[in-house]
């Protein structure tokens, strides 16, 4: 299948549910089928393959050696087929089947949707949706796991885009998680963690990265811990459709149980890439007064808003040597009076090498600017004392609800962040002690403004100028009519 088949065959699924089901809820219930249609479709192909490298032994084509995964014969997708009566309880018991016989790589992968509420999913939009996965074949050969892979990453990005206000749970925007890669810069045999991981795009990226640059991307060690069962789900599945086995997700709740420990602390990681949730106001502030973990290092967030908890936690997570973190958050972490203190402590221990602002709308359902916090523990020398200051508010595509970076945002903002100089009206190095005196904001106005021009910059004519405007002028017109006629 062609990629453009691939995805709306995808999609095609979820058009099953609508009416019936929240858009919110689809990714439960499509996931977990394409996911289990995928093993059997797999498992028969390797079955087929065995069989003809045996010259048709039949036992040997079974061996357990033989298949990535197991699937028994009574919870093959080929079997739930034939059920037309009581469908979702026969998905259920398949689902549960194959995860027990897989329990080290598959266990409670499927979630814990209700299979057996006919009040939502009756045994004929069971079968409907059955027969519509049917109709394609997901083996390795028809569609190899990058493709997959890719396609799958579409049907997050749909959900997202249809579920509105849940959207931000499972997924962040993909291309601000190239550019948090990007500048994360993995290399062979580190590791990375995600203490709120989604659907696990963040990590899945530094693989692909690497392996978009022929490197041994196979080395690379993923963590990621996720509050959600569902969601948790949603990222194993996404890490083994692209063809990835090197990886540890785990279900809970990273403040109040970091699950990730080592030598009776908090196992530390190469890189921490992370878009936690924003302004939590329900957690256990008391708790993390006196933290068993230690990670409150600059003092305890208010109780109002977890952000810092979640930042300390992941300064806490790096190496001493080769950490550093990429964060993306909203803008009032730079500047809000109540986590001030906490503000100056983290910026006197010079781990902060750089603050980027980047435009409105890459939050899902929500118009907020999002800005992105990048954090060493070791800075190289010509860093040291310093912040590097990128106001990229301009450098993004807006759309009607949600905005992206373009490839040439992305070069402009890397390009900058690796050159760490001055740029009027983008870029300002600004040494820590001028940010201490300034109440220790961060807030990038402060000190980039977008309206400074270079002394050098040409200067434009009166005809010239006149000119740009009517051009402007013809495009907002073209907008508005196209907008007002859609």
């Amino acid at each position: 299948m062609t990629l453009k088949e691939l995805e709306s065959y995808l999609w095609g699924a979820a058009t099953y549910l609508r009416g019936f089901i929240d858009a919110g809820d689809y990714k439960q219930y499509i996931f977990p089928l394409l996911f289990y249609k995928r093993i059997c479709d797999v498992y028969d192909e390797e079955y087929e393959d065995a069989l003809a490298e045996s010259d048709g032994d039949l036992e040997y084509a079974a061996f357990d050696e033989n298949h990535r995964f197991k699937v028994p014969a009574e919870a093959h997708w080929n079997q739930v087929r034939q059920v037309t009566v009581s469908v979702g309880q026969a998905i259920s018991k398949a689902l549960n089947e194959i995860q027990k016989v897989n329990a080290q790589q598959l266990q409670g992968i499927f979630g814990d949707a209700d299979w057996t509420n006919k009040e939502r999913l009756s045994d004929a939009m069971l079968c409907q949706l059955i027969e519509h996965f049917s109709s394609k074949n997901l083996n390795i050969k028809n569609v190899p796991n990058d493709e997959l892979g890719n396609a799958y990453e579409f049907l997050i990005k749909k959900f997202a885009d249809d579920s509105g206000h849940t959207a931000a749970e499972f997924y962040t925007n993909r291309t601000v998680v190239r550019l948090m890669t990007l500048i994360a810069d993995p290399h062979e045999g580190e590791s990375v963690y995600d203490p709120t991981c989604g659907s696990g795009g963040l990590l899945l990226n530094c693989a692909i990265m690497l392996k978009e640059q022929g490197k041994e991307y196979r080395t690379l060690r993923l963590y990621g811990q996720e509050i959600n069962l569902i969601t948790s789900g949603i990222a194993r599945m996404n890490m083994l459709l692209h063809g990835f086995e090197e990886f540890n997700i785990v279900r809970g709740n990273t403040l109040s149980n970091p699950i990730f420990m080592e030598y009776d602390e908090l196992q530390k990681f190469d890189i921490v890439l992370a878009n936690p949730p924003y302004s939590i106001k329900s957690w256990d502030q008391a708790a993390f007064t006196d933290d068993p973990y230690g990670r409150n290092i600059w003092g305890t967030p208010p109780q109002g808003c977890a952000d810092y908890a979640f930042q300390q936690h992941i300064m806490k997570s790096l190496k001493t040597d080769t950490g550093r973190c990429v964060v993306l958050w909203p803008h009032g972490i730079l500047f809000r009076d109540a986590e001030r203190e906490m503000r100056r402590k983290m910026i006197e221990s010079d781990c902060v090498d750089c603050v980027i602002g980047l435009g409105p709308n890459l939050f899902y359902n929500s118009p907020m600017e999002a800005c992105l916090l990048i954090c060493r523990m070791q800075k190289p020398a010509n860093r040291r004392g310093k912040i590097l200051f990128i106001n990229a508010v301009d450098e993004v595509k807006r759309d009607k609800t949600i905005s992206m970076l373009e490839d040439k945002h992305i070069d402009k903002i890397f390009k900058a962040y690796k050159e760490y100089k001055d740029i009027p009206g983008f870029a300002k190095v600004v040494k820590n002690e001028q940010i201490l005196e300034n109440g220790a904001t961060l807030n990038i106005s402060q000190y980039v403004s977008r309206l400074e021009v270079k002394d050098d910059a040409p200067k434009l004519s009166f005809e010239e100028l006149l000119e740009e405007w009517e051009k402007n002028r013809n495009a907002l017109h073209q907008a508005m009519e196209q907008l007002l006629t859609e």
